[in-house]
C-alpha cells in the first residue's frame, strides 16, 4: 500500500504551533498539490484534528472526493512552553536550548513538550491503525495530511536512525510537500519511498518556506 504523507499548508500566524487556520498562500499550496493528487488514485484522505491539517486535507479532498477520517495521533510536537511565542522570544528564552539541540548529541525535549521518540511512537501507532483500517477496506492509496515534525519523526523511526538525529532529516520541509511510504503487508514493513517532493511548485517559488521565515529557519 502507497502511503503519501502530505505537510499541512502555510498557517495564519508566525507564532509556534498554534491552532489557526491557513493563509492564502497555503490554500494556494493545498490546491496545486490536490491537483498533483488526482492522478495518484487516493482511496481515503486523513488528517490530524488541528485546523491547519483540516483545511489542507479538505481542500485536497475537492480534487478527491474521497472518505475523510481524522486521526489525532498525527498531530504536532507538542514544543511546550514554546507554544505560542514568537521566533524572537523563543530565542531570547531558550537561545541555550535550541544550540544545544542543534548539536544532535541527545534526542532532547520541548521545555515542558514532546521529543522524537514520544512524537514517533505515538504518530507510528496512529499510522499504524490508520494501515489497519485502511487493509480491511482494500484501499490501495492513502493521503495522510501531517506535520513537520511527525514527517521527522516517522522517517528517523522508520529508518532506524538515532531519535537524537531528527533534526537532520529535512532542513525545509515543504509545505504541501508529498513524502511516501510504502507498507509491505507480507513483510509487516514500511519503505522510505521519497521525502519532500514539491515538483508542483517549479513555476511557483514565492510559495516556498524561503519567501517566509518559517519556524527556527529565519528569512536571511
Amino acid at each position: 500500500m502507497n502511503i503519501y504523507l502530505i505537510r499541512h499548508g502555510r498557517q495564519n500566524s508566525k507564532l509556534c504551533n498554534v491552532d489557526v487556520e491557513l493563509s492564502p498562500e497555503g490554500r494556494e499550496q493545498a490546491d496545486l498539490v490536490g491537483k498533483r493528487l488526482q492522478t495518484y488514485h487516493i482511496d481515503a484522505v486523513y488528517s490530524s484534528q488541528l485546523i491547519r491539517a483540516k483545511e489542507t486535507a479538505d481542500i485536497i479532498n475537492k480534487y478527491l472526493n474521497k472518505p475523510r477520517v481524522i486521526e489525532e495521533r498525527i498531530q504536532e510536537a507538542n514544543f511546550g512552553a514554546m507554544t505560542g511565542m514568537t521566533n524572537e522570544a523563543i530565542d531570547e528564552k531558550y537561545g541555550d536550548y535550541l544550540a544545544q539541540r542543534s548539536t544532535m548529541t541527545t534526542d532532547m525535549t520541548y521545555p515542558d513538550g514532546e521529543n522524537c521518540q514520544m512524537v514517533y511512537e505515538r504518530a507510528k501507532a496512529g499510522l499504524d491503525d490508520i494501515v489497519k483500517d485502511s487493509l480491511e477496506k482494500g484501499y490501495e492509496n492513502i493521503c495522510i495530511v501531517t506535520h513537520g515534525g511527525v514527517l521527522r519523526a516517522l522517517v528517523t523511526g522508520i529508518m532506524g536512525a538515532p531519535y537524537k538525529n531528527w533534526l537532520a532529516v529535512g532542513r525545509q520541509i515543504e509545505n504541501c510537500s508529498i513524502s511516501q511510504l510504502l507498507y509491505d503487508e507480507k513483510s509487516k514493513t514500511y519503505h522510505v519511498e521519497r521525502f519532500n517532493d514539491f515538483a508542483h511548485f517549479e513555476n511557483e517559488d514565492r510559495l516556498l518556506r524561503k519567501h517566509f521565515g518559517s519556524g527556527f529557519f529565519k528569512k536571511k
